[in-house]
């Protein structure tokens, strides 16, 4: 075939013989088609080793075209296995909500049937647990819907309200104090305390909660949970909540909202909030709300709209892993009873 095939095209050798023209490119190691997967192979490698193995095809092959590299995801899937590389999986685990068997005051889902269409016009807040030494340290975070960024976090070694509270101040910070910010949460007693209430009204915020038991109407933050945890905090052990607590800034601050690409906008975070400002500042916010040292570039798209938001599309797999049993009212925090590569 490798004789007829400098006379002849591949395709009409490979029908004439009644083979297939990938079975001829793999026999041959010196064919265009070879050459091609070998140099993007080294690219994908590269893309791969440079996020710390937590890439899989999607978002390899989303990071190829950001290089110029052009090629299909099916294409990328295949040498990656071939080249036995794997993004880390998520492991399945059936979630549990937290207790909300508490005397606080519960606000209605407003964020179900929302249009969030804009920055700070809607964000999510939970908390979960890591393992640190032989007890728990309990991380609560704040994430703009739109963004798709944390905006806001907290560690701490218990269950209090504060910490929900210094996550809320931080986001306020860091976002310019936005008015009249949905704040959506699940029914845990740190977001009915009479201290997260004082907090949200001194910033104009207005509580959500989802409904009674169900775990899927916030998930957008589980999914959060999920992946910091896949990709990070299951990696590895710490014997202090400091050791902790450097980690999740590291993976957060100079990972997640700046680098690591978003299915959901195909791209990072930081890079879809400097189209967003750089297509259409609003009125209420300066040019200094934008990282300082990011230029901005000339000719950039405006990005696509965005779909409205529902937790009902959410699937269940994007929930974090369960709440240990600890994860329970905390009654006193409750005062109520350019390689171009061809296809």
């Amino acid at each position: 075939m490798k004789t007829l095939a400098a006379d002849y095209p591949v395709k009409q050798v490979a029908t004439a013989l009644e083979i297939s023209r990938a079975g001829y490119y793999r026999t041959d190691e010196n064919s265009p088609r070879s050459v091609e997967d070998a140099q993007l192979t080294v690219e994908i490698t590269k893309i791969y080793k440079a996020h710390k193995k937590r890439y899989g095809s999607p978002r390899v092959h989303i990071a190829l075209k950001e290089k110029g590299i052009h090629c299909g995801e099916n294409r990328v899937a295949k040498l990656m296995r071939r080249a036995g590389l794997r993004g880390i999986c998520p492991r399945r685990k059936a979630p549990r909500t937290t207790d909300s068997k508490h005397g606080g005051p519960i606000a209605p889902n407003l964020l179900k049937e929302m249009e969030v269409t804009g920055p700070n016009e809607a964000w999510a807040m939970d908390i979960t647990y890591v393992k640190v030494g032989g007890s728990w340290a309990y991380l609560a975070a704040v994430l703009d819907h739109y963004l798709h960024q944390i905006v806001g976090w907290d560690l701490a070694p218990s269950l209090h309200a504060s910490s929900a509270c210094t996550a809320l101040k931080r986001a306020m910070i860091r976002q310019g104090h936005p008015k009249g910010v949905v704040i959506h949460s699940d029914r845990g007693c740190q977001y009915a305390s009479d201290e997260f209430m004082k907090v949200s009204k001194k910033y104009n915020c207005v509580r959500s909660m989802s409904a009674k038991g169900n775990c899927y109407d916030n998930a957008t933050m589980e999914s959060f949970f999920g992946v910091i945890k896949r990709e990070e905090l299951d990696q590895m052990s710490f014997d202090n909540i400091d050791q902790l607590r450097a980690q999740i800034f590291e993976y957060i601050e100079t990972y997640y909202n700046r680098n690591r690409i978003h299915s959901t906008l195909g791209m990072s975070p930081a890079a879809f909030e400097r189209i967003h400002y750089t297509a259409a500042p609003a009125a209420e916010f300066s040019e200094a709300w934008v990282d300082p040292m990011v230029e901005k570039k000339a000719g950039e798209n405006t990005p696509q709209p965005r779909p409205k938001v529902s937790t009902s599309d959410y699937p269940a797999a994007g929930c974090s892993p369960a709440e240990p049993s600890s994860v329970s009212p905390d009654t006193p925090s409750i005062q109520h009873n350019p390689l171009e590569i061809k296809h």
